[in-house]
This record gives structure tokens, sequence and C-alpha cells, in this order.
């Protein structure tokens, strides 16, 4: 059976949102156990010119969100970056999931040679459907979650890889 373009992209974004959600309830259960201010892990960055862990989480959330509009032809919902602490943190991901649980394969398979345009700051990307979902947008959507991981583990979250692969599914 061939896999959809639907397949590739909405139940993956589902389900790593999920495991970016349980991931910071895990690092937020050590952080409150070891006596770490939270603020310590939404503040955490790899490299000076790198994105803290909010960016992160508000990165994943625009790539998840932004991939599953623009595949089933919608204008992604507008989420501004205002988040501050955890608990908002979890809430965005939260809405994020919910506007992608809303995508259908109907609204998304069919058309995979179609083209779908994506502003940048200095140019517009054009890709084909196919394209966008395998070249751009969940290597885009996995390395803000990648990220993300890396800066909880590198604050001591007990994590490891089988919370970022299925880190929803143990809760």
């Amino acid at each position: 059976m061939p896999i959809t373009l639907y397949d590739a992209s909405i139940p993956v974004y589902l389900q790593m949102l999920r495991n970016l959600a349980a991931l910071l309830d895990k690092a937020e259960t050590h952080a409150t156990a070891s006596g770490m201010a939270l603020s310590e892990l939404t503040e955490a960055r790899l490299a000076p010119d790198m994105h803290t862990l909010i960016g992160q989480v508000q990165l994943a959330s625009d790539a998840a969100k932004g991939g599953a509009a623009r595949l089933s032809g919608q204008t992604p919902p507008s989420m501004p970056d205002t988040e501050t602490t955890y608990e908002e943190l979890k809430a965005r991901i939260a809405r994020t999931i919910a506007f992608v649980e809303t995508i259908t394969p109907e609204q998304v398979n069919g058309d995979e040679d179609r083209i779908i345009e994506l502003p940048t700051p200095s140019r517009t990307l054009t890709f084909t459907a196919r394209d966008f979902v395998l070249k751009f947008s969940l290597p885009n959507f996995f390395f803000h979650v990648t990220t993300a991981y890396g800066l909880l583990r590198h604050k001591g979250a007990p994590i490891g890889k089988l919370d970022f692969l299925a880190g929803a599914a143990q809760v």
C-alpha cells in the first residue's frame, strides 16, 4: 500500500508534538524535584546565536501548524510568540495539536504536485506539496523538536531516545 502525503505528515506532527509535551512534563518533574527554576529550562540555549527552549517550542509549533495548514490549502493560524512560561509553552503545544487534528486526509491527499509557496524575509521558496513535506517541513519540524530535546537533556532532564520517539505513549 502506498503511503499518502497525509500519512507522511499529519500523524507525524501530532505524535511528535505529543512527545514534545511529554518531554516538557518529564523535565518539569525533574526540575521541581531538584529545586531548579523552570526559567533555567525555558531560557536554556545550545549556543549564543540559537533560540532558547521557548523559541524552539514556538518554532516546532510553527512548523507543524504551518506545514499542516499549507498542505491543506489553508492559511496557518496566528500564534504570536508571546510565551514566557512553561505553562504557556505547554498551552501552545496543545493549541497546535488541536489545529493539526482538524486536518483531514481529503484536504491533503490527491494533488502531491501542487505548488506551495513559502514566503521568507529574503525570498519566496517554491515546492511541490511532496517536496515541501519531505524536504522542508518535516526536517525543519524535527530540527526544532530535536533541539528542544537536547536542551532539556543538557539541563539534566531524565529523558532518552525512547522518550523522544514515543514519550507520549509511555505516559
